[in-house]
């Protein structure tokens, strides 16, 4: 407050930290995962079908008037005319392996590594620095991936998640029948529904705890991250430690694109 010749003069210091907002969209096999971010604060999220999304984001506009930064990650289908919509009203981010990262891509064939497996291995990067660490996606695919504490992503490996062993039971035979993920009361199925559900869900279950004890042979100070779908329906019945995250994936995707804006 400055007074002179009877005037009084009032400063105001206005702040430079405006909120900065980004919208994260993960076109997925089935559903488009909408998130809004205020810098790395996860404040809203939501799962539409495809025809929806132009409506959804339109509303989402209106309820956030500072969101004008977006970020793309595509392993599903998208209509050409959306992808044009998204460009209309957002400075947008394709991810692609093109795309500046927050690691070492040392995968021997980039430009096949899927944009999912992408977004989890930077958000490992942003919540896991300076550590070996091991992402699972429960989801469509199992799919594992390492990072290691230099930042460098070495990899994984993709084999067929809950829903596919399902599926691929009734299609690939004559009789057995479609069934919807169950914990098995036994182990051993005394019908043929219960040799199933034990079939599917203890094979998943073995094969993570077999995997994730490989790792830590050669990684003994290894995180383990379960994230996807099926995340929460397995880990409690997982033996190995684990940290279960199910919006890693689109943390993943807003630190890319924080990432990117600031580089």
């Amino acid at each position: 407050m400055l007074k002179t010749k009877g005037i009084t003069f009032v400063f105001y210091k206005f702040s430079t930290n405006l909120q900065h907002m980004n919208l994260v969209i993960d076109v997925g096999n089935t559903l488009i995962k909408l998130a809004v971010f205020n810098n790395n604060t996860l404040v809203l999220k939501k799962a539409v079908a495809e025809h929806t999304i132009i409506k959804t984001v339109t509303e989402i506009k209106m309820d956030y008037p500072n969101l004008v930064t977006a970020i793309i990650s595509s392993v599903g289908k998208l209509q050409q005319s959306t992808l044009i919509f998204l460009e209309s009203q957002f400075s947008l981010q394709v991810l692609s392996a093109e795309v500046m990262l927050p690691f070492t891509n040392l995968y021997e064939t980039p430009n096949t590594l899927g944009v999912d497996r992408i977004a989890l291995v930077a958000a490992s990067v942003k919540q896991f620095p300076k550590q070996d660490v091991l992402i699972i996606d429960a989801g469509t695919c199992l799919t594992f991936d390492f990072i290691n504490k230099q930042k460098q992503y070495l990899g994984g490996a993709i084999s067929p998640g809950l829903q596919m062993r399902y599926q691929a039971l009734h299609n690939f035979t004559a009789k057995l029948p479609l069934l919807e993920r169950e914990m098995p009361a036994k182990l051993i199925g005394a019908s043929t529904n219960a040799a199933i559900h034990s079939g599917v869900v203890y094979g998943v279950l073995n094969e993570l705890d077999g995997v994730i004890n490989e790792y830590k042979l050669r990684y003994p100070d290894l995180s383990v991250i379960l994230t996807g779908g099926d995340a929460k329906f397995l880990s409690k019945q997982l033996k190995s430690s684990i940290f279960a995250l199910s919006d890693f994936l689109l943390e993943g995707l807003n630190y890319i694109l924080q990432y990117n804006i600031n580089e």
